[in-house]
């Protein structure tokens, strides 16, 4: 069986609380983009994992989709299973890629062997691999908080609008993301916010990671004018890492100026 985990981005994202297990909580709307990895699992005699496209650091065996097999087979009798990710979405980027492929793989594997797991459980299971892993199961505009586990629907559509992924390729931890930002309340309530004409979200919606990390790494916000410059109604970088995003009304014409960077482009369903 073979299927297509997909990228996400934030929009908006404020760091509200660290909390005592060592984690942050936040808010932030979690909304899927199609640019895809290629997921595919089928019944083997032996355990196997597989990666081609970019290169996944790390040991293969601690590979997210196998962690996912796993804690599965814990609980259910699985057989063998010959797993295949072909990786395409840029890695440590702020668009939760590995976290999508894990939450494909708990999906798939409930599809291919009739498990009739509820969205529930598929979600508990996910929740135990990653903060943001089990907003990829239902995979729709949610409203998130808690550690980014924890979801509310929203009534947000930008079906028709066309987005912008550029990522600079500057790598950076979770570590050194979190080391600048001081948690506090949001300024504003998001929900309501992103109901608002996309027109003022510029003025209004905010990822807190921007403050001290465009700063440090110009080519981020160089990223983001270049973005408003091409006609993006809203511009912005995406979790906690390099990647910014822009929304636009129409398909726009870009310039070569970053056509040197990983980027993607179409339009949000």
């Amino acid at each position: 069986m073979i299927t297509f985990p997909n990228a996400k981005i934030n929009i908006g994202l404020y760091v509200t609380e660290k909390r005592s297990d060592g984690f942050h909580n936040l808010e932030s709307c979690f909304y899927p983009v199609n640019w895809n990895d290629v997921l595919e699992i089928i019944p083997a005699s032996d355990l196997s994992f597989q990666s081609t496209g970019i290169s996944i650091p790390g040991d293969p065996s601690t590979n997210l989709c196998l962690k996912a097999y796993h804690l599965m087979k814990q609980d259910l009798a699985l057989p063998p299973v010959a797993i295949h990710l072909h990786k395409l979405v840029p890695i440590g980027a702020g668009l939760g890629g590995g976290s999508a492929d894990c939450a494909f793989t708990i999906k798939t594997i409930n599809e291919l062997f009739e498990l009739n797991l509820s969205t529930t459980a598929q979600e508990n299971y996910a929740r135990q691999l990653g903060s943001d892993c089990a907003f990829f199961i239902q995979n729709k505009p949610q409203f998130c908080f808690g550690k980014g586990d924890e979801f509310a629907d929203i009534a947000l559509s930008l079906a028709g609008k066309y987005i912008v992924l550029i990522n600079p390729e500057i790598h950076i931890s979770t570590a050194e993301a979190y080391s600048g930002i001081k948690p506090k309340p949001a300024n504003n309530d998001l929900r309501t916010a992103l109901l608002r004409p996309m027109s003022e979200w510029k003025d209004t919606i905010f990822n807190d990671f921007e403050t001290h990390l465009l700063p440090k790494y110009p080519t981020i916000a160089a990223v983001k004018a270049y973005l408003y410059e091409q006609g993006a109604v809203y511009a912005c970088m995406t979790g906690s890492g390099s990647t910014v995003f822009g929304i636009f009304d129409e398909e726009p014409t870009l310039s070569d100026d970053f056509s040197n960077y990983p980027s993607w482009k179409g339009q949000l369903t």
